[in-house]
């Protein structure tokens, strides 16, 4: 590993670096958008309880936000239950918003570690080519370990920048999937939980 970062060059650290924060960031990724987090079993079995509860007053309804991105859309949900429709469902729309922007942490970076990496690894391919032809230049074809040298370098930070770009890639598509996922099963709880509260007023 020590050889072939060396035969690359001073660019395999940038390349190092997006392979560890976006290793970083898979990782985080898969840990905050389980299911469990996003809707947790012991906040999806109180449902009819919050249903039948009056308004939350300030800090139940912060606790409530804080608990989860559930949490945070049933909080505009029973805090908006005596608004007109058009303001209720401005602000539940706006509590899913900010749960989804959420959701997305970091996969912006990881998309761009996903573009760039690639870029690296061709700008370490010039760079050997570069040296390739200085030396060249110098001491014609009769150089053969600094030739090797520069083949070496273009090879391995363009081998490298793609090992790291295309893992990248299928998380950053994969993970921006399941937020989507997410972001559906946060609209159907509050859907489920208002028509609990409108099942609730005519009872």
């Amino acid at each position: 590993m020590a050889e072939m970062l060396a035969a690359g060059g001073w660019l395999m650290l940038p390349i190092a670096i997006c392979s560890v924060l976006g290793l970083a960031i898979v990782i985080e990724r898969a840990w905050a958008l389980r299911t469990l987090r996003i809707a947790p079993p012991n906040l999806v079995a109180q449902r009819d309880q919050l249903a039948r509860s009056p308004a939350l007053d300030a800090p139940d309804r912060e606790a409530l936000e804080a608990h989860s991105p559930l949490g945070r859309v049933w909080a505009a949900v029973l805090a908006t239950r005596t608004e007109a429709a058009d303001i209720r469902r401005e602000r539940i729309e706006e509590a899913g918003r900010q749960a989804a922007h959420d959701m997305s942490r970091y996969l912006n970076t990881l998309g761009t570690i996903a573009a760039i990496t690639p870029l690296l690894g061709l700008l370490g391919t010039v760079a050997g080519m570069i040296r390739i032809f200085a030396t060249m230049t110098e001491s014609g074809l009769g150089d053969a370990q600094a030739l090797a040298g520069g083949i070496g370098q273009a090879l391995v930070t363009t081998a490298t920048g793609l090992c790291v770009a295309i893992p990248a890639l299928v998380a950053y598509r994969f993970f921006n999937g399941l937020v989507e996922k997410r972001g559906l099963l946060l609209e159907q709880w509050a859907v489920r939980l208002i028509e609990l509260q409108r099942a609730e007023r005519t009872t």
